[in-house]
């Protein structure tokens, strides 16, 4: 038996854990003006961040075609997978997992089950190794999957954003309430938990940061703990000593988020995706 994992570029999850646990990553496409690049392939996320605040038209993101499904689906099985698991961002965010369920039945060679992580970011990377590292360990597709039900639920992931400039260019959010938030210097904060993307706003940066903090209080203890941000090192590194009291000790990841969630949320976003040790309501 021999269970491969596939994901999208939106997981985030560190490449040298890609490479150790020989996870297929499927990546989205980021537009800029008339071409579309690879994302994390073709084009490098500081070179994205640095730039997104000058592009004239504000870049816009794609879904992969289906052969981009049944081309890795179908490398796994002739490279002796005996099933896939292929884990991807919430429906709720993202068409990306309809694009999987499309090349998952044209499959007839070996089993393809897709899931929807209900989440993004390092809240679905953190199920994915999860996933991976039971695969390589020589478990079942049953077991796997009954250790992703148990861990999903305990997921969640939050960000403060600078602007609600960003969501505005992307479409993401009515017009006329990003206008409100520009002329008030309201700041967002995003929050994704049981598949559902919902949001706060507060009025400044320090209160920003001080409901963050706020949030992850409320779901200590924590189990895993990684930074997540937008081309903001020095301000995700200032949040972490903050938290520092508050999270596990042992290996953290800081990930620099993928553009293809950052041309919503644009640069200087820090947030967080946690593990709590309990479910969350």
């Amino acid at each position: 038996m021999s269970i491969k994992i596939v994901t999208d570029s939106t997981c985030d999850l560190p490449e040298e854990v890609i490479q150790k646990l020989g996870i297929t990553v499927i990546p989205l496409y980021i537009n800029l003006f008339d071409k579309g690049y690879l994302d994390g392939v073709e084009i490098t996320r500081q070179d994205f961040y640095t730039n997104l605040p000058n592009y004239e038209v504000h870049p816009t993101t794609s879904l992969p075609g289906i052969t981009s499904f049944t081309l890795a689906y179908q490398t796994l099985a002739s490279r002796g997978a005996t099933e896939i698991l292929s884990i991807h961002i919430s429906k709720s965010l993202s068409s990306t997992i309809d694009v999987a369920y499309a090349a998952a039945s044209e499959i007839e060679t070996i089993p393809v089950t897709v899931r929807d992580s209900h989440q993004l970011s390092l809240g679905t990377g953190f199920q994915v190794e999860l996933a991976a590292r039971m695969a390589n360990e020589g478990r079942s597709m049953e077991e796997i999957l009954a250790a992703l039900d148990e861990l999903m639920p305990r997921t969640f992931v939050a960000a403060g954003l600078q602007t609600l400039e960003y969501l505005r260019r992307s479409g993401r959010m009515n017009a006329f309430v990003a206008g409100i938030g520009s002329l008030l210097q309201l700041k967002p904060i995003l929050t994704m938990k049981h598949g559902q993307p919902a949001s706060e706003q507060v009025r400044t940066t320090t209160r920003a940061e001080e409901r963050l903090i706020q949030i992850l209080e409320g779901f200590h203890p924590l189990e895993r703990f990684a930074l997540v941000h937008t081309h903001a090192t020095k301000e995700a590194k200032a949040f972490l000593e903050k938290v520092a009291h508050l999270i596990p000790k042992g290996e953290m990841y800081s990930m620099d988020i993928t553009p293809v969630i950052g041309v919503h949320i644009g640069p200087g976003a820090v947030g967080y995706a946690v593990v709590s040790k309990n479910p969350i309501a």
